[in-house]
């Protein structure tokens, strides 16, 4: 076999139809569109529309519930306010409170709060006063010898 005598298996390439290309195609003048309306024209997709057949969204179950009030912590782990004390931006002596997290770049932005995790080594003597916390971050704290306040508004968690 020579390179020249290579070719597809039969039935595995197809031409494709030329629409509008004159009565004798079978496909000619109005390109198998119809006559008038929107699917006709160019650049229209009815989007999720299925020929009248009940479309994918509302054939599958709407499940859970998102509540409309809900709170949006900015979040931050014990190992990364270490690590900006480790640093100095940080004062390890004064109290740590959200403002402060927000002043040094420690948290971009509040948002409803901010809640500490335990993720991280904690060495320093902290003194954190914030929105939220969570139960291992509080105890990580208090190992270290220091002390982690949630204010009150989040103590309904």
């Amino acid at each position: 076999m020579k390179l020249h005598e290579l070719r597809d298996n039969d039935g595995a390439t197809k031409k494709r139809t030329r629409v509008g290309r004159g009565p004798g195609s079978g496909k000619g003048k109005t390109g198998g569109r119809g006559i008038k309306g929107q699917k006709s024209r160019s650049g229209v997709a009815i989007n999720g529309y299925e020929g009248g057949q009940m479309p994918l969204y509302q054939r599958l179950p709407k499940r859970g519930f998102n509540k409309p009030n809900r709170k949006k912590f900015a979040v931050i782990n014990l190992g990364l306010i270490q690590k900006f004390v480790d640093n100095g931006t940080l004062d390890a002596k004064a109290a740590i409170t959200e403002d402060v997290l927000v002043e040094t770049g420690v948290v971009r932005r509040k948002l409803d709060g901010i809640r500490v995790l335990a993720k991280g080594e904690v060495s320093a003597k902290l003194n954190i006063e914030v929105t939220g916390a969570s139960k291992s971050a509080v105890e990580a704290v208090e190992k270290a010898g220091g002390s982690l306040k949630v204010a009150a508004a989040a103590a309904a968690e």
